[in-house]
């Protein structure tokens, strides 16, 4: 749970796509459930080194509409009296262990308290229930407020098994841990979508951009411009503690690129929404592709919109330098060896980039001005063909990480001696 499917969030769907992948790549008799935003429960079917598995899919989500078994406060209430024949309730005391990736940078109130309370309610739930949790390597905090903190240091202290992505994170949750904490059971590990394959997508779906990808004589640079900072930028300013104007940022960026330099710029959404949602980098890329325009000169496109984010990683895959402000979208390019920059507007993204040895190449416009925003930006373009070097050196080791932690998560929930045939109902 915490990564379901069907969002238009790439990031969330390659994190929802590396564990199911990881879990049956090691148990491919596994059966695995993964909580989404659908009604009711559903099968489904993924693709494993080559072979097709079957899995199934049950609707839990943040709706007042507490007579659906869909909600969450439904299976809150449920649970209170006792099950009431709850199948989410069922599903959790069933299984072998429950994992939880909380967005992979979610467990936290940056967001707002309504949020925060989503997000720990099944958490809370499942341990009343008994089940085991194993909270997949994610971001801890952070946590504004003290009641929140003691929050989510009862459900870490509670969980079977709890992993950080990077070690900035895993400080934070050595620290809620407290006296807690056990070296066996509390572990530093990678983001999975590190082990996300990178897949090329079908011939035509990328358009006149495949030209561009096909030329290696022209650099090109790749830039996600995300619509959560991008369309409403006053409030993301006020929300996130932004110093810098984002949106100028990236204006400035791009125009100097187009003037300083002669490669071609590839705008990436990694959020999919459609135009006229808040989040939408569809919107956000749209913008200042419009905005440029007098200067262009034919040398800036938008990527068009995928949904599979292992075909996005394949694009950025093909990169020169790329430079993002969604987490997931830099993690495509640091795990293929991809320079990259990013924008950060919270402590995630930093512990991510210090694991693959790039902490240097994070702009942080909470602390910077728009103007050192870019220059950091632009030094990152420059200093490339250096960060490369330095990437691929450190990657190999990197990459092995996801394969070791998902072989320790897998031996946690007892799959090898307790999967049923394939194919088999769910719990």
């Amino acid at each position: 749970m915490g990564a379901a499917p069907d969002t238009a969030n790439l990031g969330v769907s390659a994190l929802s796509l590396a564990t199911l992948t990881g879990v049956l790549a090691r148990v491919p008799s596994a059966k695995v459930t993964v909580l989404d935003f659908g009604r009711g429960l559903r099968t489904d079917k993924v693709k494993c080194k080559g072979q097709e598995h079957q899995f199934f899919r049950y609707g839990s989500v943040n709706t007042r509409r507490i007579y659906r078994r869909e909600s969450i406060y439904n299976m809150a209430l449920s649970s209170y009296f006792g099950g009431l024949g709850h199948p989410v309730l069922r599903l959790f005391r069933e299984s072998d262990a429950v994992l939880d990736v909380t967005g992979g940078d979610s467990f936290t109130d940056l967001y707002g308290d309504k949020f925060f309370n989503s997000i720990t309610l099944r958490k809370q739930v499942l341990l009343k229930e008994r089940a085991s949790l194993i909270l997949l390597p994610q971001t801890y905090g952070p946590f504004e407020s003290p009641g929140n903190r003691r929050i989510a240091q009862d459900i870490v202290r509670r969980s079977t098994m709890a992993w950080a992505r990077d070690e900035r994170s895993f400080e934070v949750l050595r620290e809620l841990l407290g006296d807690a904490f056990d070296p066996v059971r509390h572990r530093s590990g990678v983001d999975v979508a590190f082990g996300l394959p990178a897949v090329k997508p079908a011939e035509g779906a990328l358009g006149a951009v495949a030209a561009w990808l096909a030329d290696k004589t022209t650099p090109l640079a790749g830039l996600n411009v995300s619509g959560l900072l991008m369309n409403r930028p006053e409030t993301a300013a006020r929300q996130y503690g932004l110093q810098a104007d984002y949106g100028q940022a990236v204006l400035s960026l791009v125009r100097r690129l187009l003037k300083d330099s002669g490669a071609r710029l590839l705008l990436i959404p990694h959020v999919v929404e459609p135009p006229g949602h808040y989040e939408s980098d569809i919107e956000a890329c749209n913008r200042v592709a419009h905005a440029v325009a007098d200067v262009a000169g034919g040398r800036v496109a938008v990527l068009p919109a995928l949904h599979d984010p292992c075909e996005v990683k394949w694009v950025i895959s093909q990169l020169d330098w790329f430079c993002g402000t969604r987490m997931h979208s830099t993690i495509a390019a640091l795990s293929t060896g991809v320079p990259a920059a990013a924008i950060a507007y919270s402590p995630k993204t930093l512990g991510v980039f210090e694991t693959c040895g790039q902490g240097a190449h994070v702009a942080d416009p909470r602390q910077l001005d728009t103007n050192d925003v870019v220059e950091q930006l632009w030094h990152s373009w420059t200093a490339r063909d250096e960060a490369r070097q330095s990437l691929h050196a450190a990657l190999p080791a990197v990459l092995r990480r996801p394969e070791e932690q998902m072989d320790a998560i897998v031996r946690e929930c007892g799959a090898h001696s307790t999967a049923d045939a394939e194919g088999g109902a769910p719990p």
